[in-house]
């Protein structure tokens, strides 16, 4: 069960104009599972998107990546997304290229529209031939429910070891105009920036001009999805695409603009939300940490220091054992790569209890203290270097029996 995350509700996911959404149940993995989904934009959208930075980057990514550099070059605009899981379609070679490009071409006939105007997307196991026809085949079924109501589907449709759906709505008002946006996203191991073993995709009204779509969607990215690690390891399928639908009366046509800041405040907040989730119910996960370095020198470092501390295995184990052996996130820090850190400088904090003192436990600390912190299912890691005004926060969970049985079992 996911960390003090509600199970999303269906109704309180609200439609977005000029986004419809289908699915199927192809059978690519199991019988009888959402495993198809299809979402359709209207003309008018845009459409952004960031991904993994892991060099075996699936098929499916590297012809999302294609078709949204030709919409850059002046190519024909985005008119519809196409997610599988149960397959990565990574490690594939020339084979996996050809049967993403066929799933494009697939779908682009159905819609009446061309196969660079389709981004494909698949979830699953790497390494594996992918099933294409499976997917074509599911193709006609997801069309057949398009609809603006099918998020609560959708988040399901892209789950893999995901314990339950992951999913956020909300509406604001900028210069006098409702901004509706409601996205979903998926993961729940292989988490690491770069981006993460997961699958985002976050709609809204409003009319956004495609370069400063591309910006709000790094901004979004580098402030969520980014920012989250259960076991460190970056997969191949990483994907976060931003849809401005440009159904709403809302246009941002510049990033001066005075509407621009209150949009990617909104957007950011909502994508930070489905980042959380994913941490919440990462695989094993029964404590959600909050890891934040503050009074660095530079952002770079506060991060590298949070991930360190973030990646520790002994650190995680901890964590999920309630055991407050925190010299391990000591040691994480002094292994993170900033090799000119003053540690007499340096304070750690849990949740409210002072732990480390300029660089050495704290005098008054005492260990029925950090016992009470550690068994918390919430716990606030947070660390002061004394050393400037830079600071960062990530995410992480603690690591269980379970995460090594989930893994163990994942192809079986």
């Amino acid at each position: 069960m996911a960390v003090n995350s509600p199970l999303p509700v269906a109704a309180d996911l609200k439609p977005v104009a000029g986004i419809d959404i289908g699915f199927a149940q192809a059978g690519i993995k199991k019988p009888n599972r959402k495993d198809v989904l299809v979402m359709t934009l209207a003309a008018t959208a845009t459409v952004a998107g960031v991904f993994t930075k892991n060099r075996f980057c699936a098929a499916p990514v590297q012809v999302s990546k294609a078709n949204l550099a030709a919409v850059t070059a002046g190519g024909a605009p985005i008119r519809a997304l196409v997610v599988n899981t149960g397959n990565a379609n990574a490690g594939t070679g020339e084979s996996g290229l050809a049967k993403a490009h066929e799933t494009c071409a697939a779908l682009a006939k159905l819609l009446g529209c061309e196969p660079q105007q389709v981004l494909p997307f698949s979830t699953g196991v790497i390494l594996e031939p992918l099933p294409v026809e499976k997917i074509v085949a599911g193709l006609p079924a997801a069309i057949a429910n398009l609809k603006q109501d099918n998020w609560f589907n959708a988040a399901e449709a892209i789950m893999t070891t995901d314990t339950q759906p992951k999913a956020a709505s909300r509406t604001v008002t900028i210069g006098g105009h409702t901004v509706t946006m409601t996205g979903i996203s998926k993961g729940a191991g292989m988490i690491k920036p770069n981006m993460a073993t997961m699958l985002g995709y976050l709609a809204f009204d409003a009319k956004v001009a495609q370069p400063v779509l591309d910006q709000l969607v790094r901004h979004a990215a580098d402030q969520s999805f980014n920012c989250i690690t259960i076991d460190g390891d970056t997969s191949t399928n990483d994907s976060f695409m931003l849809i401005a639908t440009g159904a709403g009366n809302l246009e941002v046509d510049d990033v001066a603009s005075p509407h621009y800041a209150v949009l990617r405040d909104a957007v950011t907040d909502i994508a930070r939300n489905l980042a959380q989730q994913i941490i919440r119910d990462g695989e094993g996960a029964t404590k959600f940490i909050t890891i934040t370095v503050e009074e660095g020198s530079s952002v770079d470092e506060c991060r590298r220091i949070a991930y360190s501390i973030a990646h520790s295995p002994l650190v995680k184990t901890a964590f999920f054992a309630s055991d407050p052996n925190l010299g391990r996130i000591l040691a994480a820090i002094g292994y993170a790569g900033v090799d000119d850190l003053d540690v007499s400088k340096l304070d750690m904090y849990l949740d409210d209890v002072w732990v480390a003192k300029n660089g050495g436990r704290n005098p008054d600390y005492q260990e029925a203290d950090g016992q009470r912190v550690m068994k918390q299912s919430e716990i606030t890691v947070r660390v002061t270097l004394g050393r400037g005004d830079a600071a960062a926060t990530v995410w992480t969970c603690d690591l269980s029996h379970e995460y090594v049985t989930i893994n163990a079992d994942y192809r079986s």
